[in-house]
């Protein structure tokens, strides 16, 4: 793995897919990125354009050119933990297609580098641009770094826009679902695995919940034109004392991703609801954001991209921009089915295709 302090300078006069690779090649797992923030900030000494602020491993830079509007263009600098697939190397499939391979590539350092690029070279976009790179993405939701900055300095994320690098394989996704996490609880009485029927089994209380679970058919729920497919899963079972022991105690954890329509309090009535009998507490829930497609901007990013919007079934930071009154969507490079997997691996043409529309629109050449 390679050394995080002994790395190089970033060259952002590189080709686009050089510079992916180059950050890729900086390890960044959540709480280390400051390695890599360093180099950012050093990368853009020069761009006499931009006005850069660091707050922690975040990097916020921006253009001042008093234009009547401004979009707010953020990817995150962190990746899931490294599993043997630092650093990056080129792969090119059966038929020819080539893929950079390896931690970061897709969620998101290509998106990363496509902005880097961008922010270095256009010095006079047909819109003002705040840049953010940031720390802690992929961790609490308590360490993000865009929920850090709207806290402390809420004005470094103020626009009329906003566009989050997350992979959506060169496509826009607009919005996301909320996400909502619960722990339903049975209690019963321990004893010996032999004389059962003098106990209570508390995992068996938890049979109907699982039923009930098993023949739910989650929704589609169409919200400013798009439909959200919403899901209401178990992830995890907790209980039993030993082999030999009738377990008092047993928990199912429930995850439920809930269209952009429902508040998160809403999504949590739903559930304590759905689960009526039960004993449960609600431990996570963050909202999710409407698409925000009405905004003119919006609108014409979507047309300078040349694709047909779709709903973000995953949580995003999109969802701190429409807490702020900010239409936001997804854009950049990579398929997200291959996020954190060991296989992460992003084709090149869509990080070239990515920085050739992003380039356009902000040029206002689309």
């Amino acid at each position: 793995m390679p050394d995080a302090h002994a790395t190089h300078a970033l060259d952002l006069a590189a080709d686009v897919v050089t510079i992916t690779r180059a950050i890729c090649d900086v390890p960044s797992v959540s709480g280390e990125e400051r390695a890599l923030a360093d180099l950012v900030v050093q990368a853009l000494a020069g761009a006499s354009h931009l006005e850069v602020i660091r707050d922690g491993d975040a990097v916020v830079a921006r253009t001042n050119l008093g234009r009547d509007r401004r979009v707010v263009i953020a990817g995150h600098l962190d990746t899931v933990p490294i599993n043997g697939n630092v650093p990056s190397r080129f792969e090119t499939d059966p038929d020819g297609a080539e893929f950079l391979w390896g931690r970061g590539t897709v969620d998101m350092k290509a998106g990363v580098a496509v902005q880097l690029k961008l922010a270095a070279e256009l010095a006079e976009p047909a819109v003002d641009v705040t840049w953010v790179w940031y720390d802690h993405e992929e961790v609490s939701a308590a360490l993000n770094g865009i929920g850090r900055i709207a806290r402390t300095r809420p004005e470094l994320l103020a626009g009329d826009f906003a566009i989050l690098g997350e992979p959506s394989n060169g496509q826009v996704e607009g919005g996301c679902n909320g996400t909502l996490r619960a722990e339903v609880r049975t209690h019963g009485v321990r004893a010996h695995s032999a004389r059962s029927w003098v106990g209570d089994n508390a995992i068996h209380k938890l049979a109907p919940a699982l039923t009930k679970l098993a023949a739910y058919e989650a929704e589609t729920v169409e919200v400013d034109g798009l439909a959200y497919r919403e899901g209401l899963n178990a992830v995890v079972v907790n209980g039993g004392v030993a082999g030999n022991v009738i377990p008092d105690e047993a928990v199912l954890a429930v995850n439920y991703r809930f269209a952009p329509s429902k508040s998160a309090a809403e999504a949590a009535a739903f559930v304590t609801a759905f689960f009526e009998g039960y004993e449960v507490a609600i431990v996570d829930a963050a909202d999710g954001a409407r698409p925000g497609l009405d905004d003119p901007l919006a609108q014409e990013f979507v047309r300078a991209v040349g694709a047909e919007a779709r709903p973000k079934y995953g949580w995003t930071d999109v969802a701190r921009f429409s807490a702020m009154g900010v239409p936001a969507v997804n854009f950049g490079p990579g398929d997200p089915l291959k996020a954190h997997a060991d296989d992460e691996r992003v084709a090149v043409h869509q990080i070239i295709d990515c920085e050739r529309a992003l380039r356009a629109w902000l040029s206002g050449a689309a």
